[in-house]
Parts: C-alpha cells; structure tokens; sequence
C-alpha cells in the first residue's frame, strides 16, 4: 500500500509570484542589454581589458537572465501525463546553463589578464571612467529590481548572482580609471580584469555544484537520511525502513520515497491509515527541510523476500 502527502500542488510558488519573477527579470535583462552594447562600445574605443571582460561578462549575463526569463515561464507550465512534474526542472537547467558560460568567461579573464600584466598597453582613463560609472549605475538599477526575490529558486539567485558581480567589475574598472589617470600605470586595467575573473570563479563553481545536486539527484542539502530512517523507525508499529531515498525536482520541491515494513495485522485492523500519516506528518514538519510530497509503500515483512531488489 503506498500513500502520497497531503499536498499536491507542484508549484510552491503562485502565478501571481511568477508573473512578479518574470517582469523582474525582463527589467534587469532590458538595461544589461543596453549596458553590454554601451560596454562593447567602451571596450572599442578605449582597447580596456577591463572594459572589455565586463562587457563579455555582460554578454553572457544578458544571455543568462534571457534564459531565467524563458525558464520562469516553463515552470509554470501544467504538469502533463508525460511530463509530470511539469517544466520545474527548466530553472536548474538554466542556472547550469549560467554557471558553465560564467565559468569558462572567468578563466579567459585571468589567463589574457596574466598577458596584459607583463605588457601594459595604454589606456584612456576617463573614457574608461565614464563607461564604468554607467555600467555601476545600470548594475545597481538591476540589483535593485532583483533584490527582493533573490532568493526564492535558484533562476533567480543566479540572475542576482550575475548582476552582483557586475557591479563589482564596474567598481573595479572605475578604480582602475583613477589608478591609470593618477599613476599612468595601464596594468590597472590588467589588475581590475583580475578582479573581476576572481569574483566569477568561486560563486559560479558553488551555483554549477547546488545545480548538479538537483540534476545528481542528491539528497537536498541539511537533510539527514540516517536521522531521517531513524525518526521513522520511531513511528509507532513501524518494524523496518529499506529503499529510502531523497531528492530534489527543483528549488522548493524536495521528494522522498520509502519502503516501510509493518506487521500483518496492520493491514486488518485498521492501523494502516493512521501510520500513513504518521509517517507522512513526520517527513513534513520534524526536520529542518520540510518535505511535503513523500511516497511511502507499506508492506508486511514477507513481501522483501520477492521484491527485485533492496536498497539502503
């Protein structure tokens, strides 16, 4: 006998909210398309290494807040017969999508920089000052629109993500303006491209590892499975858990499967409904992530001796 949990709706977030997501994110993809083109114009004319990489960075920001856009769209998509979970996995594939682009701009970003160091070309400073104040401004403008549902998947934490550093690349190339126009150093453009690879790296490689957890199918981070078997072995008429696993659908939807062995009269004297949603009110509130769509097969101790396969 198998059992679901008492809620069903797929969607831990309302239309209402994803409609708010979307006019977010098309905000903040409208000015970083018009900053990239300004940047790419920068870059050009002033032949800045940091102009340039924030541009490229830009690029590939515009790209990937398209893709959030596209994606927060999908996930609102009914669940079908095929697809029963629906598109909730389009915002993971569009973070990973995010996360390999970032990752691969922020390692051409050190190796041209390491060349830029040990032959500095000359550079305008205040061209380059003027195009980094109107990338910094721009950047804000989006941080701010993004700032209140940063957190709510991880299509939007990405877009934050990538917003946030900008900014900080449009700081770096700000300061190194005033480096190269008070010294005369042009490796300052090196410098601050630097900077700006060495934001990318680590953020990106930690966003690429949670969205290889969910597409991995790894049990959601802060959530004990042995701790997990155990509280249910505590149920009252439980006898054994096997087969007990965890994942993640999405950012919100974490899952969870068990075979629960119980004794044979369970399944006669009417005890099986209330250790059902024992079970099902144990996953859903006792720990820290809370786990609202579990799927458990009661089962009397002889039916392991047939099935194809146990696991832990």
């Amino acid at each position: 006998m198998s059992g679901h949990s008492h809620s069903h709706d797929h969607a831990p977030t309302t239309v209402e909210e994803a409609r708010g997501h979307r006019r977010r994110l098309a905000v903040a993809f409208g000015i970083t398309t018009t900053v990239l083109l300004v940047e790419v114009v920068g870059a050009i004319w002033t032949g800045s290494l940091a102009l340039l990489v924030d541009a490229a960075h830009m690029l590939t920001d515009a790209g990937g807040l398209l893709l959030a856009l596209v994606a927060s769209v999908l996930t609102m998509r009914a669940p079908t017969a095929r697809r029963t979970w629906g598109f909730r996995r389009a915002e993971v594939l569009a973070a990973l999508g995010q996360a390999a682009v970032l990752l691969a701009v922020g390692v051409y970003v050190i190796v041209e920089a390491v060349q830029r160091l040990l032959d500095p070309p000359e550079i305008p400073s205040t061209e380059l000052l003027v195009f980094g104040v109107i990338g910094l401004v721009a950047n804000i403008a989006s941080i701010a629109v993004l700032l209140s549902a940063r957190s709510d998947n991880l299509n939007l934490r990405a877009a934050f993500l990538e917003v946030v550093n900008d900014a900080l690349g449009s700081v770096a190339v700000i300061v190194a303006a005033v480096v190269i126009a008070t010294t005369g150093w042009g490796g300052a453009d090196a410098v601050a491209a630097l900077f700006v690879g060495a934001l990318i790296i680590p953020r990106t490689v930690r966003l690429l590892r949670e969205a290889l957890d969910v597409l991995l199918e790894s049990t959601p981070r802060g959530l004990d499975l042995d701790a997990v078997r155990d509280h249910l072995l505590g149920v009252e008429l439980v006898r054994g858990v096997h087969d007990l696993h965890a994942s993640q659908i999405a950012t919100g939807l974490p899952v969870l499967t068990a075979h629960v062995v119980v004794d044979d009269e369970c399944f006669h004297d009417g005890h099986v409904p209330r250790i059902l949603d024992a079970l099902q009110e144990c996953v859903a509130g006792h720990f820290e992530v809370n786990i609202e769509h579990s799927t458990f097969q009661l089962e009397p101790p002889s039916h392991a001796e047939h099935e194809a396969g146990v696991h832990a």
